[in-house]
C-alpha cells in the first residue's frame, strides 16, 4: 500500500507499507505494480493511537446499558423516564442495566426507591464511580444472597447496595462475556490501534478471553491486560501482552502496607511491574509509601493521580514513576468536583503540566467507559480545562495541542516514554486525519478520522477499501 501526499511531522511526504510494516517514507515515491493507493490529500498521517487506561468488557457492556446520570440524565423524572423508555425495550424477564448514577440526580437509591421506579424486571444500576451497584427487588430475588452475601443490610434487611462486589456479582448472574465487536470498531474509527485494559481482576481467563476474540477478528486493537497476581506467572498471548499488576487502592479500605509490599514485590520477582489505582491524597499517599518500601522497578505506574499536591509530585518524581491520568474527567465532571472536591485539592486536580514541569512522565487516557472512549474529547479537555457548563478548573494545567496528542502515542509498555513515530520498520499502525494538524490542533474535539491501519491492515474508514482488510489474527 502506498499513503500518498500525507502531511507527517509537517512535511507533505509518501509513506508505503509492506506486510505489517513501514518500509519507505520519501517525497513523489513510485507506485508498484498491483500497489493499493491512498491519496491522503495533505491531511495529517499519525502513528495509531494508544489508549494507556480503559475497560473493555466494561465498556462493551455499558454500550448495551441505559445512561441513568448527567449528561444524559439530570433529575428523578429524568431517571424514571429513561428507565421506563428501557423497559419497553426489553423482552420479558429480561435484566435491565443502567450505568453513571450520581447522586446529584436522585439522591441515594435503595432497593426500595428502585422498586418504586421499576418493580417488573431485575434492575441493577452502576454509581458512576464504579464501585457500587444498586439492585431492585426483583434483581434481590434472582440473585438469591445468602447469609455471607457482600450486600449491605439495614435493620437485617438487603439495602440493595453492593460495594466493591463485582465478582460475586459475576458469579451470581452466571452471564457470557459481552462481545467486543461495536466497542472495538468505536476505537478504531477514532484512530486508536492498541489499548492498555487496566481491570484489576482480570486474570488468566481474561487474557485468553482476549486472545480468543482478536483471532476471530472481533477485536482488532492489539491489546497490553492488567491484572492481579494470577498474572504473574502468565505468559503473552497472540496480540495480547500480560501487562502490569493492578492495585485497586480504596481509601477506607486499603490493604496492610506489609502485605501490599510483598505483593508488590512478587510480582517485580516475576519482571512484571505493578500499576496504582489513586483518586484521593490518601491513597496517593499509600502507594507512593508502598513502593518507596518495595522499591521501585521500571513498568511501575500511578493510575489516575486525581489529586496530587506538590509534596506528592515530588515523590512521584523521585521515584521516576510515570503518571497515566484522564483530562476527560474534568470536562465530564468537572462541574460536580466544583461542588464536591474540598476546596484545598481543587488545584491539583487531574494535573497535566504540574507533572510534565516536574519531570515526571505523562500519559493520557480515557478511562472508559467512565467517560466517553473519544481520545480527541480527552485532548481537548486536556488543552482547555474546561467542564459541561464551560468553567474552567485549573487553566496552568493545560497542555499544547501537541503535548495532548504525545499523551497517546507512548508506547504501551511505557506510557510517557519516547513517541512512536512513523519510520521505515516501524509498524504499521497508522490515523489518517480528515485535516491537517494545523486544523487538528485548533479543534480536536471536532477531528475525525478517515482510516486507520493495525499492522498494515485496514480497522476503520473508506481509504483503500480494497486493501488488507482485518484478518482473524494468528
Amino acid at each position: 500500500m502506498l499513503i500518498r501526499g500525507a502531511e507527517i511531522e509537517g512535511e507533505i511526504r509518501d509513506l508505503r507499507v509492506d506486510g505489517a510494516r513501514i518500509v519507505e517514507i520519501g517525497a513523489a515515491l513510485s507506485p508498484r505494480a498491483q500497489e493499493t493507493l491512498v491519496d491522503a490529500a495533505g491531511a495529517a498521517l499519525l502513528p495509531g493511537l494508544h489508549d494507556h487506561h480503559l475497560h473493555l468488557r466494561a465498556l462493551a457492556a455499558a454500550q448495551a446499558s441505559v445512561v441513568c446520570g448527567p449528561p444524559q440524565v439530570q433529575d428523578a423524572e429524568g431517571l424514571a423516564q429513561a428507565l421506563r423508555d428501557a423497559h419497553t425495550r426489553l423482552d420479558a424477564g429480561a435484566w435491565l442495566r443502567g450505568t453513571g448514577y450520581h447522586e446529584g440526580v436522585a439522591g441515594e437509591l435503595d432497593r426500595d426507591r428502585l422498586d418504586a421506579l421499576l418493580p417488573e424486571r431485575p434492575l441493577r444500576i452502576q454509581h458512576r464511580s464504579g464501585r457500587l451497584w444498586l439492585l431492585n427487588s426483583a434483581a434481590l430475588e434472582q440473585l438469591a444472597p445468602d447469609a455471607d452475601a457482600p450486600l449491605e443490610r439495614r435493620d437485617g434487611r438487603w439495602t440493595g447496595r453492593l460495594y466493591d462486589a463485582d465478582d460475586w456479582l459475576r458469579a451470581r448472574l452466571r452471564s457470557a462475556p459481552p462481545s467486543l465487536s461495536a466497542v472495538s470498531r468505536t476505537l478504531a474509527s477514532r484512530g486508536v490501534t492498541g489499548v492498555t485494559d487496566t481491570t484489576h481482576h482480570n486474570g488468566p481467563d481474561a487474557l485468553a478471553g482476549f486472545a480468543a476474540a482478536r483471532a476471530r477478528g472481533e477485536l482488532l486493537q492489539a491489546v497490553r491486560a492488567m491484572g492481579d497476581a494470577r498474572l504473574d506467572g502468565a505468559a503473552d498471548g497472540s496480540g495480547v501482552q500480560r501487562g502490569e499488576h493492578k492495585f485497586h487502592l480504596h481509601e477506607h479500605a486499603l490493604p496492610p502496607l506489609d502485605a501490599l509490599v510483598a505483593a508488590i514485590r512478587r510480582s517485580h520477582e516475576h519482571g512484571r511491574g505493578c500499576a496504582f489505582h489513586c483518586v484521593t491524597r490518601t491513597e496517593l499517599v499509600y502507594a507512593l509509601a508502598a513502593l518507596q518500601d518495595a522499591g521501585s522497578r521500571a513498568g511501575d505506574r500511578i493510575e489516575h493521580a486525581a489529586v496530587a499536591p506538590p509534596e506528592l509530585v515530588a515523590q512521584i518524581a523521585a521515584l521516576s514513576l510515570p503518571v497515566v491520568t484522564q483530562p476527560g474527567f474534568i470536562a465530564e465532571r468537572g462541574d460536580d468536583y466544583l461542588r464536591e472536591v474540598e476546596t484545598a485539592d481543587l488545584p491539583w486536580l487531574y494535573r497535566l503540566r504540574g507533572f510534565l514541569d516536574a519531570g515526571v512522565a505523562l500519559a493520557l487516557s480515557t478511562d472508559a467507559p467512565y467517560t466517553a472512549a473519544d481520545p480527541w474529547a480527552a485532548m481537548q479537555a486536556a488543552v482547555d480545562r474546561r467542564s459541561a457548563r464551560a468553567a474552567v478548573l485549573g487553566i496552568e494545567e493545560a497542555l499544547t495541542p501537541e503535548q495532548a496528542l504525545a499523551g497517546f502515542l507512548a508506547p504501551p509498555h511505557a506510557p510517557g516514554g519516547a513517541l512512536r513515530r512513523l519510520r521505515p520498520g516501524a509498524d504499521a499502525d497508522l490515523c489518517l486525519l480528515d485535516r491537517s494538524w494545523a486544523q487538528a490542533r485548533a479543534r480536536l474535539a471536532e477531528v475525525r478520522v478517515r482510516a486507520c491501519w493495525r499492522a498494515g491492515q485496514v480497522i476503520a474508514g473508506g481509504a483503500g477499501d480494497d486493501a488488507r482488510r482485518p484478518r482473524p489474527a494468528g
